[in-house]
């Protein structure tokens, strides 16, 4: 649901008690309560099977979530959202954008735009969506109601398709027209009946492959299909506690956490309105240098990024992702502080230090 539809909404805000409303008219409601909320795109779509399912289950037999244990374990709760919520009857799909400008080099280290904030999508989402909860509850005494951002097992995807926020671009990320694809999808669960809004059928991808042919590490095993084995975001974040593979990091580039790469690509995210949420601003929190992960000690890191994106994937695992950046750099400048890393450090930072001074020596050879 776009901006300019919830104008008419909003006329049914005070019209009545939300008990008294009709099912329509509550759900004009909730979506108009939604917008006051700061969420960009609001949809209903009914409990069901998802559509993707059997995807699902072939992505994870071919080992495509890597080290993503959880989604293997937690697979049949995949199979409709009553394993989440078992009197589950509707699902409000909801977004909220996060697209903003942030400026980096090599040297800095590239940070995903969803994290450049100083806030974590995950609680500020979570305490504008119990706020619609309450509005519900408040009505409904007896009604059940679940929140969900991006922690259960859920494909959030598939229903916000469903509920007509946008298609599955060729990158797996789902696109709306106006909000292009940055943003985060959360949703409520409820056991109240509401009216579906109609499924988003058709894609506007046409013969475009700019975020296939992008991808510097190939993760793409044709359209419509991520291996995560090879993501940038995988490798940054998710892979915590193992070496990235060599044929992998220099793929990895300036990328310290996460990559937009696909979607800087993508012609759709030119239309993006930018997020209007100072807490996903870059300017929030003062930049780091990918070399102070090096230097860094655990309290410094809790103190510096605890309630940011940054805080799950650690110190360690950001040293080495730093590490691994510095070399992709070939700047001879870092060496005093790589060789304190490789004395110093953990050894998964110690390796992945042994291989930046190996790029950066290499990289110097080739220079001279």
């Amino acid at each position: 649901m776009v901006a300019g539809q919830l104008s008419k909404c909003k006329q049914l805000s005070e019209a009545k008690n939300l008990s008294d409303l009709s099912p329509q008219e509550l759900a004009a409601r909730i979506k108009a309560e939604a917008a006051h909320l700061g969420f960009s795109l609001v949809g209903i779509a009914p409990a069901a099977r998802p559509d993707t399912l059997d995807f699902l289950h072939d992505w994870l037999n071919r080992g495509m979530h890597g080290e993503m244990g959880y989604m293997s374990r937690r697979k049949d709760a995949y199979a409709h959202p009553s394993g989440v919520m078992p009197e589950v009857r509707s699902l409000i799909l909801l977004s909220m954008n996060y697209s903003n400008e942030q400026s980096s080099d090599s040297a800095t280290g590239r940070i995903a735009k969803y994290a450049t904030g100083e806030t974590d999508y995950h609680d500020l989402m979570r305490s504008r969506l119990k706020s619609l909860v309450r509005m519900l509850r408040e009505a409904f005494p007896e009604s059940r109601n679940r929140v969900i951002v991006d922690t259960a097992p859920l494909l959030e995807r598939d229903f916000a398709r469903k509920a007509g926020l946008g298609w599955f671009g060729k990158n797996t990320l789902l696109i709306n027209k106006y909000e292009g694809s940055y943003f985060f999808l959360a949703g409520i669960l409820t056991d109240l009946e509401l009216p579906a809004d109609s499924p988003h059928e058709t894609s506007h991808c046409g013969t475009c492959t700019r975020c296939l042919d992008a991808c510097p590490t190939d993760a793409f095993d044709g359209p419509y299909t991520l291996d995560a084995r090879k993501c940038i975001s995988y490798l940054t974040i998710e892979l915590r506690d193992q070496e990235i593979p060599d044929e992998l990091r220099s793929g990895i580039g300036d990328w310290l956490f996460g990559c937009d790469i696909c979607q800087d690509v993508c012609p759709w995210n030119r239309k993006s309105p930018g997020t209007s949420e100072t807490e996903f601003s870059p300017q929030s929190r003062e930049p780091t240098q990918a070399v102070e992960f090096l230097n860094m000690s655990e309290e410094e890191f809790r103190q510096r990024f605890k309630g940011t994106p940054l805080e799950r994937t650690g110190r360690v695992a950001l040293a080495r992702n730093a590490a691994i950046v510095l070399g992709n750099s070939g700047d001879s400048q870092w060496e005093s502080d790589l060789k304190k890393a490789l004395n110093e450090g953990e050894p998964l930072v110690q390796e992945a230090s042994r291989w930046a001074l190996d790029q950066i020596s290499d990289a110097q050879i080739k220079e001279s």
